[in-house]
């Protein structure tokens, strides 16, 4: 099984685009897409019908953003890192931020 590279809840920086350098909390992922959706990054206005629970009107919502154009921050300066794969002694596999060497803490 392959470990994805960026899952939910890590912090992610933007690259390339129209919202080039915000950085954000990843909310969603969706790999047949390859698309995450980033909390404050990518945000659309549409027009929503009002339902029984929800008010009608235009919203502001995060759009999905492809994945090239995420790195993931890196957990000891901030800065976007590539990731990589390694395997423990024991056998688990965990990522980790190819800028420092340091392993990206799992976040539930």
């Amino acid at each position: 099984m392959a470990l994805a590279k960026i899952k939910k809840g890590d912090h992610v920086i933007v690259l390339t685009g129209r919202d080039k350098g915000k950085q954000g909390e990843v909310i969603e992922v969706r790999p047949s897409e390859n698309r995450a959706i980033v909390r404050g990054v990518n945000v659309v206005r549409r027009h929503q019908k009002q339902t029984a629970k929800d008010e009608g009107g235009i919203i502001s919502k995060s759009a999905p953003i492809h994945m090239s154009n995420l790195a993931l921050e890196d957990p000891s300066d901030g800065k976007p890192t590539r990731v990589g794969v390694k395997t423990l002694k024991d056998g688990t596999r965990v990522r980790y931020a190819k800028r420092s060497g340091e392993e990206i803490p799992e976040r539930t």
